[in-house]
């Protein structure tokens, strides 16, 4: 049986801040960090690393081409295969969630004491939601006249790594979506990454606006357009992630996308001390880092500048 939100947060969380640091054995927080990747499409897809230390290296171990070679009976010409191996750096972020819930709430609320249950889900999903949105779109060196400057600059996302690394590919001369478009952003990716595994990453409008370009081609044509289009532009299946904007479509594996989490989650609650009795009031905060990176920026492309 899975372990639930309010079982981690209970066994976890202080009532007073002398009792207990609310730090996670590593079992709760591997439970609690995949509860916040199950909250959307696209983290239930991505590579996610647990690790110690919040700064280091992730191996990455890769295997040459052609590395068969002749057998001569009885004769060994001293020829091995080996492998390749890289690191990826990571530094991870530090963020935390606070909230609070009124005592008042709870007793008035006709689902009572199940509402505190309900109000951590809820923020465990909201908290995979928002991460799943820095890990597209963070950007340490947003305006500060951004509107979301405080949430975008928290750290650098999967977007701008491919922007400054990867593959672009730049639609905003084209007039409206087309099949070429697809297959366009494909040629640029190496073959070797073309192995069934790659992804389209869009939102849901612009999967939408897909599915209407195809349905006006119907109609204008007269002919009939095969159901396994409508998902899979070039024979690739798409992922509609509600955290991109629509004029950005990213192709890529999503196992080539990776979160690295520490074991240093941290759930604390508390009912007492001054403020806590004064307001009536039990406080909550989550605290947990992360850095999003990408294994092979060479395995990556984008679509950007879609109208």
């Amino acid at each position: 049986m899975g372990i639930s939100n309010r079982t981690i947060i209970n066994k976890a969380a202080i009532e007073t801040a002398s009792l207990s640091s609310g730090l996670l054995n590593p079992e709760q927080a591997k439970k609690f960090i995949q509860q916040t990747f199950d909250a959307t499409n696209l983290n239930k897809l991505v590579r996610h690393e647990m690790r110690t230390a919040k700064t280091g290296e992730i191996d990455k171990i890769g295997i040459a081409r052609r590395i068969l070679r002749k057998k001569t009976e009885n004769h060994d010409d001293g020829y091995r295969a080996g492998v390749e191996t890289s690191q990826i750096e990571y530094a991870t972020t530090a963020v935390r969630l606070p909230w609070e819930i009124t005592e008042e709430t709870l007793r008035e609320n006709i689902e009572g004491q199940s509402l505190e249950q309900r109000i951590t889900d809820l923020m465990t999903a909201q908290l995979g939601i928002d991460l799943e949105d820095l890990y597209l779109n963070g950007d340490e060196d947003a305006e500060t006249t951004v509107s979301d400057h405080d949430f975008l600059y928290i750290n650098d996302g999967w977007i701008k790594q491919i922007s400054n690394g990867g593959h672009v590919y730049d639609a905003s001369s084209e007039s409206n979506m087309s099949l070429d478009l697809f297959y366009k952003t494909l040629k640029t990716l190496p073959n070797k990454y073309n192995n069934g595994k790659l992804r389209w990453l869009m939102s849901p409008h612009r999967a939408q606006e897909w599915e209407l370009f195809l349905l006006n081609k119907v109609v204008s044509a007269g002919g009939a357009v095969p159901e396994s289009v409508y998902n899979s532009p070039a024979r690739i299946p798409t992922v509609e992630c509600p955290s991109l904007d629509d004029g950005t479509i990213i192709l890529t594996d999503p196992k080539n996308l990776v979160v690295v989490n520490t074991y240093s989650v941290k759930i604390r609650k508390t009912t007492e001390g001054k403020e806590a009795i004064m307001m009536d009031k039990r406080f909550y905060v989550t605290h947990l880092d992360f850095d999003p990176v990408i294994e092979e920026l060479d395995a990556a492309a984008i679509i950007k500048g879609l109208k």
